[in-house]
């Protein structure tokens, strides 16, 4: 049976993954599993386009374990050019090597749209089939909205909402924290998300005041950790490092709360 995060009981510590090459992936993932990681996110739009090819996402997806993997097909690195259908493709090419969990942008099918959501209807019935198609070859369905500025409780609740009626398992909004009146500010609608959605959430953000955001959001109802297992020069500098959530989580006694799911 294919490793779910829709089922997990507890945030996963996910070690994000932007590398060019299989062999590089593969180290990553190794040295992943050493530091503690529970699930792996593969941007797949790092990887060379020569290295793009089912062998090659089967090998990479092999040395994952027993631990599911999520995975993203933006239209930034290698993916720029693409259409929208090829990035389509490479998320159920992924999901048909062993992928679990498939990264549909919020305005996947239309031009890029302000919030990263679009509103447009015929774009909105497109995303829901495939999110069916995604279900009905046994994967699960991440709607993800890059924001990268501070929105209010309503906005980013009304934001995660249309993503579950539009079908997604999960819900992405990632937003900023530019000071410590947005942290706070934050860490409260991460508890709204909390109270008012019936499925899994994360809700992240950029900026200054960051990374307390991410590392305490799995407390109050985020239901992952996206980290990174060592700084390079590819990773996001957002992410905390992987060991240093798991120092956290062995050492704060809080446990993480993932809302019951319905």
């Amino acid at each position: 049976m294919r490793p779910s995060f829709r089922s997990a009981v507890k945030p996963l510590k996910v070690s994000m993954i932007q590398v060019q090459t299989p062999q590089d992936c593969i180290e990553y993932i190794r040295n992943s599993i050493y530091d503690g990681a529970d699930a792996f996110g593969i941007q797949l739009c790092r990887i060379k386009k020569e290295y793009f090819t089912e062998e090659n996402l089967k090998q990479i997806f092999s040395f994952a374990e027993d631990k599911p993997v999520y995975v993203t097909n933006y239209r930034i690195h290698e993916n720029s050019g693409l259409s929208e259908e090829e990035r389509a493709r490479g998320l159920m090419t992924a999901l048909e090597c062993g992928a679990t969990l498939l990264d549909v942008t919020g305005d996947m099918f239309g031009p890029p749209a302000d919030r990263e959501l679009s509103t447009d209807k015929s774009v909105i019935n497109r995303q829901r089939e495939f999110i069916k198609n995604i279900h009905a070859q046994g994967g699960e369905a991440l709607m993800s909205s890059h924001v990268y500025r501070f929105l209010p409780a309503d906005e980013v609740l009304s934001m995660a909402l249309e993503m579950q009626e539009r079908g997604a398992d999960v819900a992405k909004i990632v937003t900023a924290s530019e000071s410590e009146i947005e942290l706070m500010k934050n860490l409260e609608t991460t508890l709204v998300l909390k109270e008012k959605l019936s499925i899994p959430f994360l809700f992240l953000s950029v900026g200054p005041y960051c990374k307390p955001h991410r590392v305490f959001g799995p407390y109050f109802g985020s239901c992952m950790w996206l980290c990174v297992q060592r700084y390079d020069k590819f990773c996001t500098v957002d992410q905390p490092l992987l060991r240093a959530v798991a120092a956290v989580e062995a050492n704060v006694d809080i446990k993480p709360n993932i809302r019951p799911k319905v």
